[in-house]
């Protein structure tokens, strides 16, 4: 699997923040900044949760797809895209996940 829809995806929400007027829900929330994009991811991550609890797979499906909508919304409004969080990915690769959270400085 690649990235390519995620980069493709964060490619047109960078779009939506130039575009004029307010027909877009993108840019309605990057217009509304990072803090209300932040409550939104907030909001959907609680949902990614709350269906993960239950057995609809499809609901979970559907609230995970939402969840990284607003993630790559997010790193928009603070000037960041999906490339800065895959090149991090990309560096943790073959890395045992117990020896990368030990040598995090955070």
């Amino acid at each position: 699997m690649t990235d390519h829809v995620l980069r493709e995806l964060s490619e047109i929400i960078r779009a939506r923040r130039d575009e004029p007027g307010d027909k877009s829900y993108t840019k309605q929330l990057l217009d509304a900044g990072p803090e209300k994009c932040a409550r939104k991811f907030g909001e959907e991550s609680i949902e990614v949760l709350i269906a993960a609890l239950g057995s609809d797979r499809k609901a979970l499906v559907s609230e995970s797809a939402d969840v990284i909508y607003h993630l790559l919304v997010l790193l928009e409004a603070r000037g960041l895209c999906w490339s800065d969080v895959a090149t991090v990915l990309e560096e943790r690769m073959g890395t045992s996940g117990l020896a990368e959270k030990a040598a995090r400085k955070v």
